[in-house]
């Protein structure tokens, strides 16, 4: 699992976000989180359930904002990697019931858009 957090930090901020940095940073932002968060319907075919996928893809995607806006103002993938490779690790833990099902995805597409909002517009 801590592989794979390295891996997806690797490829949508260290290579397609900063290669479409140079023509557009908000369109790099949105392309990169989008793309990010889509990435993950590939555990449709591990044998994901689809309701829980779709759900897994909405945060994902507010996950992606929340990294790229680390990663731009850090200038550093080392926050983003750490931090994916813990969620990604602790996700087994996840207790599998409707609470969380529906609760969890909810707290993790509402929190890193909000951070992700202050990051971008307090911190310059």
């Amino acid at each position: 699992m801590l592989l794979i957090g390295f891996i997806e930090e690797i490829i949508f901020r260290g290579f397609l976000f900063k290669s479409l940095e140079k023509e557009n940073l908000n369109r790099a932002i949105i392309i990169s989180s989008i793309t990010f968060g889509i990435g993950h319907i590939i555990n449709l075919f591990t044998g994901a359930a689809l309701l829980e996928t779709l759900l897994q893809i909405c945060y994902c995607i507010s996950i992606g904002f929340l990294f790229v806006a680390i990663f731009y103002k850090g200038k550093s993938l080392w926050p983003c990697i750490i931090t994916h490779g813990l969620v990604n690790a602790f996700s087994i833990y996840n207790i599998d019931n409707n609470l969380s099902l529906y609760i969890t995805p909810i707290i993790l597409t509402i929190i890193p858009l909000c951070y992700f909002m202050y990051i971008k517009k307090v911190i310059k």
